[in-house]
């Protein structure tokens, strides 16, 4: 699915969308001068640059349109944004599509920090649509509107960046003078292999903390996990005796304890800002993410803040894409809410990825820059989850790419407000 600029050709998706069907929400249709009016500012407006109209395709067929325009809302300059698919590509995920688009878009080229959308009261899937999207309703109103009126709800999605003037970390590690063993424990969720099996390789200075994958590094969990090697750390441990299947981070349903380990609370959050500064790698079998999961102590308690995770195979030479969002794991409560944004720059650079996270969302940065929100609830303490995995590919180990190295800067947590 891609976005076009509306162009002249665009008339008859206007046309087709003028039906009692697709205005049953908006008083119903215009007129056929007022349908051309409106495709004439559309194009108007684009050399203006005070809308940006897009044609919706799907696999290079006209589905819909979106836009997004100049707007004040309470008293505050803001950009507002509608859409409308055609009837035959309802209910397929196009608008979902369209909209998180769209509002990349709006994150990239516009210069104003507040997304809006007013669908009537009556339209359901538009409403509902907002929630999905990360916008947050804030009231109903009443408005004249083709020779009517209509009753909508109010939509908000905040993109301001991360602000953290006037806040004080509650923990930073710079990893300046070694690991620190009351914050973190060397091995990856130990309990489903072995603490030997699973021992991090690591390296700090003044550059920071490097996690190593070498040539001689072996699968952590060949019976459960295959091939995968991982170098990882973390700030807490909580699993059940040996023969149980308690224990964090259930990647699988037949896993069984291996190795009991006893309780580490070590540096846990619940609410505020979570930021790791990192670099990543390119290289087709890595992978690095942070990524804080429920401390877990008990089994519904297993949300997922993935703050970052890049993929080596998903960089090129102007920038990549970093992965970001919500995984519910086995958390009834949460439903998967993840994205892979497209960050430009090389990011195997430093680069500053964070989550601002209270009772109700959660708002993901890079560099300070707002991405992505999530209106869902994780309200349990969190351990951090720091590594670099090598996957298996389709052929030998390259030997010529060892060792791999994650490179961190820092790691930081901020109280919430």
């Amino acid at each position: 699915m891609t976005l076009h600029p509306w162009s002249p050709g665009d008339l008859p998706i206007l046309e087709r969308s003028n039906t009692p069907e697709m205005t049953a929400y908006l008083n119903g249709p215009e007129s056929g001068e007022e349908v051309r009016e409106r495709h004439e500012r559309y194009l108007r407006y684009r050399q203006t640059g005070e809308a940006h109209m897009f044609r919706i395709d799907v696999d290079g067929t006209p589905a819909g349109s979106i836009g997004w325009w100049q707007t004040r809302h309470k008293g505050v300059d803001a950009y507002e944004t509608g859409w409308g698919v055609l009837p035959e590509w309802q209910g397929r995920g196009v608008a979902g599509r369209a909209l998180r688009q769209l509002i990349r878009r709006v994150a990239a080229e516009g210069d104003r920090d507040l997304l809006v959308a007013y669908p009537g009261t009556d339209n359901a899937a538009s409403n509902a649509l907002c929630r999905r999207a990360g916008f947050e309703h804030t009231g109903s109103a009443t408005a004249p509107w083709r020779g009517g009126h209509l009753a909508f709800h109010t939509w908000e999605l905040d993109m301001s960046p991360l602000d953290l003037t006037d806040r004080t970390p509650d923990h930073q590690d710079d990893f300046d003078d070694g690991l620190d063993h009351t914050r973190w424990w060397p091995h990856y969720t130990p309990h489903w292999s072995s603490r030997a099996a699973t021992a991090a390789r690591w390296e700090t200075g003044e550059s920071g903390l490097t996690l190593r994958i070498d040539a001689d590094t072996a699968p952590w969990s060949p019976r459960y996990d295959g091939e995968v090697r991982v170098s990882h750390l973390q700030t807490g441990q909580f699993s059940g005796p040996v023969g149980s299947t308690i224990g964090q981070h259930r990647f699988r349903d037949d896993l069984v304890v291996q190795q009991a380990q006893r309780q580490r609370r070590l540096w846990l959050a619940h609410f505020g800002v979570l930021e790791v500064r990192l670099q990543a790698i390119r290289h087709p079998d890595a992978m690095v993410a942070f990524w804080p999961i429920g401390f877990e102590e008990r089994p519904d308690e297993s949300g997922e803040i993935c703050v970052c995770e890049i993929f080596g195979n998903e960089l090129d030479d102007t920038g990549g894409w970093v992965g970001v969002g919500v995984k519910p794991q086995h958390d009834p409560r949460l439903t998967l809410d993840f994205e892979k944004v497209r960050v430009e720059g090389d990011l195997t650079r430093f680069h500053d990825y964070a989550v601002e996270w209270d009772a109700d969302r959660l708002r993901f940065f890079i560099d300070g820059r707002w991405v992505k929100t999530v209106r869902q609830r994780i309200d349990y303490p969190v351990q951090f989850m720091l590594d670099v995995y090598e996957l298996p590919g389709n052929s030998r180990r390259d030997a010529e790419a060892f060792p791999l190295r994650l490179r961190v800067r820092r790691v930081r947590s901020f109280p919430p407000r």
